[in-house]
């Protein structure tokens, strides 16, 4: 059912879809079958939604990235946006241009994912996280509430970070200039363990299986299955006897 005070553009659409009222989609846009656009949703030119696609109220897919004039880095994009089979975009979120989302993901309410992410399949990108330019992000990772990943960073398979990460990737803080060589943020290995307000410094490399306590401050490559916490974060000890 696509309601009479939905704007439609685009004659590409698949059986079975909803669109609500208010709803804006415009040319260009391709939606596959049994998709629901909830009402006040924007879906601008060069949206590719696939099967069973659920998008929430006021979210905004094929937003265009623009620096205003205050950005150091350039901006680099394609006006074009994929969002995987049987993916959930959640109220208020945003998704910039070159953006591609897999399969069964879910991207929570208020979410920000800006230009040149992929992020993969059977995700969770909970609520009001925020996904900087250039992040891949692989298969099965959970991303929790309130969490901030930088420009240029990559997180592997069956990653966990929990609530309020912060990631930095520009050790100068902007001082310097952006340069994409220097500019670079964490690398999380496949299967790491990131805790509730830890602090990630740029380029560290937390390898695959390692655990980082809550309120840890990493400001060094951490090794494979490694524990670390603290503030600097430094591996734990055996305990005594």
């Amino acid at each position: 059912m696509i309601s009479k005070l939905a704007v439609v553009e685009t004659d590409a659409i698949g059986q079975n879809v909803s669109i609500g009222e208010f709803a804006i989609v415009r040319r260009g846009v391709t939606l596959g079958k049994d998709v629901i656009v909830h009402p006040h949703a924007i879906l601008n030119d060069g949206v590719v939604v696939a099967d069973g696609v659920e998008i929430f109220p006021h979210a905004l897919l094929g937003k265009e990235p623009k620096g205003a004039g205050a950005t150091a880095r350039p901006i680099v994009f394609s006006r074009t946006v994929f969002v995987g089979t049987n993916s959930s975009i959640g109220p208020g979120a945003v998704l910039f241009y070159d953006v591609r989302i897999g399969e069964n993901t879910l991207v929570g309410d208020g979410a920000s994912i800006r230009e040149q992410c992929v992020i993969g399949s059977r995700c969770i990108v909970s609520r009001h996280v925020t996904i900087n330019y250039n992040t891949k992000v692989g298969d099965r990772t959970k991303i929790m509430d309130l969490t901030h990943i930088t420009g240029n960073c990559q997180i592997g398979d069956d990653v966990f970070v929990s609530t309020g990460v912060v990631s930095a990737n520009d050790n100068l803080m902007g001082t310097a200039g952006y340069s994409d060589t220097e500019t670079r943020g964490p690398i999380i290995e496949d299967g790491a363990v990131i805790g509730a307000g830890a602090i990630l410094l740029p380029n560290v490399r937390i390898g695959k299986g390692a655990v980082v306590a809550a309120g840890a401050v990493v400001t060094k490559d951490v090794a494979e299955h490694c524990r670390v916490m603290g503030v600097p974060a430094r591996a734990q000890r055996p305990s005594a006897g």
